[in-house]
C-alpha cells in the first residue's frame, strides 16, 4: 500500500518497503551490446581487425611520418593496455569509443596531429638528472 505524505507543500509518495532515496539490495544492469564475454571479446576482435585493415589507408590519407609496423605496434599497444578489463559494460563502452574513433579517422574529421597523438606516450622519457638539464641549458 502506497502513503501519501505532504512534505513543503509537496505531495510525495512513500511506499512502506522501500527506505526513502536508498536502494536497498543489488539490482542487475542491462548490457550495452554484448549479452556474454564471448560476445564482448568477438566485438574486440572485429575493432581490431577494423583498425588493422585501415592503417595504410590512414597512412596514405595522412601522411604521417610513422610507418605501419610502428602503427601496428602502437595499436597492439593500446588494446593490450585493455586487456585485464573483465566487465562487460566497460568493455562494451570501449569498443564504441574504439568504433567512434575509427568512424572520425576514416571520414577524416581528424587532423594529422590527432592521429600523432597516439604516439606520443611511446616517446623516450626525458632524462631530469642535472647534468642534462645543465647541458640543455635548463639549470
Amino acid at each position: 500500500m502506497i502513503q501519501s505524505v505532504r512534505a513543503a507543500g509537496a505531495l510525495v509518495a512513500r511506499s512502506p518497503g522501500i527506505r526513502s532515496g536508498v536502494n536497498v539490495g543489488a539490482r542487475e544492469v542491462a548490457p550495452v551490446f554484448s549479452l556474454n564475454r564471448r560476445q564482448a571479446r568477438r566485438q574486440v576482435l572485429l575493432l581490431y581487425r577494423a583498425w588493422y585493415r585501415e592503417i595504410p589507408y590512414f597512412l596514405m590519407e595522412y601522411h604521417v611520418p610513422v610507418s605501419a609496423e610502428q602503427c601496428r605496434k602502437r595499436l597492439k599497444e593500446i588494446f593490450m593496455a585493455n586487456r585485464n578489463v573483465t566487465d562487460i559494460r566497460v568493455i562494451d563502452m570501449l569498443v564504441a569509443k574504439g568504433q567512434m574513433e575509427l568512424r572520425e579517422t576514416m571520414e577524416v574529421w581528424k587532423q594529422a596531429i590527432h592521429l600523432m597523438s597516439f604516439f606520443r606516450d611511446t616517446e623516450p622519457p626525458k632524462s631530469h638528472s642535472f647534468l642534462s638539464k645543465f647541458l640543455h641549458g635548463k639549470t
